[in-house]
């Protein structure tokens, strides 16, 4: 009996193995890896975007910018090079929304804190009030790190265009004043081409952990290639 076990062993390891193997293979066909989709303009409210990019399909990046943060410092693209983050639009003086956006924003910042990877940007959607100045009082006194998150200001025209014809964000009443540009709950997922990947509600707490676990998904995409 012991004889027919020695004869048989080598058999036995290498089907082990195979099968082993062969499982692998049918448990991933079965349970596919998590992707996240890319979010094109004709995919999203029509509200949300600019009339000249309704209907694009395909090949929508986000623009490159220049806008200056809380501590005065020129913010371009180039600072969230090879970078996932997350972006929104706000005002500091909203009452409604806005406070809870970035509370939760903040939640997310202590999440990302220590990973080199993730960032936050939010844009004010009223620049002539939301200076360098009062951005840096409102940074303050929401526990905003600079080196993880800009809140960023500058010309309103480029903020408008980056709101409505990038990051498909930001709903338009026409009527030419400061609060022209009315902001969503919105926060937005950019992958590190510059594309977006998810659009998330910013005061919903269970969003924000389908936006972390998003993060996690889009962050493995990357390790995995």
């Amino acid at each position: 009996m012991l004889s027919f076990f020695k004869k048989y062993k080598l058999f036995a390891i290498v089907f082990t193995i195979l099968s082993i193997i062969i499982i692998s293979i049918i448990f991933s066909i079965l349970n596919p890896k998590k992707t996240l989709p890319i979010y094109q303009p004709s995919q999203v409210n029509a509200e949300m975007v600019d009339t000249t990019i309704q209907y694009q399909k395909k090949y929508h990046h986000i623009a490159d910018f220049s806008l200056t943060n809380q501590n005065g410092k020129t913010i371009t693209q180039d600072d969230y090079k090879d970078k996932i983050y997350v972006a929104d639009f706000f005002f500091t003086t909203c009452q409604t929304i806005c406070p809870i956006m970035t509370k939760n924003m903040y939640e997310v910042q202590k999440k990302i804190i220590a990973d080199d990877e993730i960032m936050l940007l939010s844009h004010t959607v009223t620049p002539l009030i939301d200076t360098v100045a009062q951005l840096k009082r409102y940074a303050k006194q929401k526990g905003v790190n600079a080196s993880k998150w800009n809140l960023v200001t500058g010309d309103k025209k480029q903020i408008y265009e980056l709101a409505r014809k990038s990051y498909l964000a930001v709903k338009d009443n026409g009527d030419g004043g400061p609060f022209d540009m009315i902001h969503t709950e919105n926060f937005m997922l950019i992958d590190k081409e510059r594309q977006i990947r998810g659009f998330y509600d910013g005061t919903d707490l269970k969003e924000i952990e389908r936006l972390l676990e998003d993060i996690k998904i889009l962050k493995a995409s990357y390790n995995s290639k």
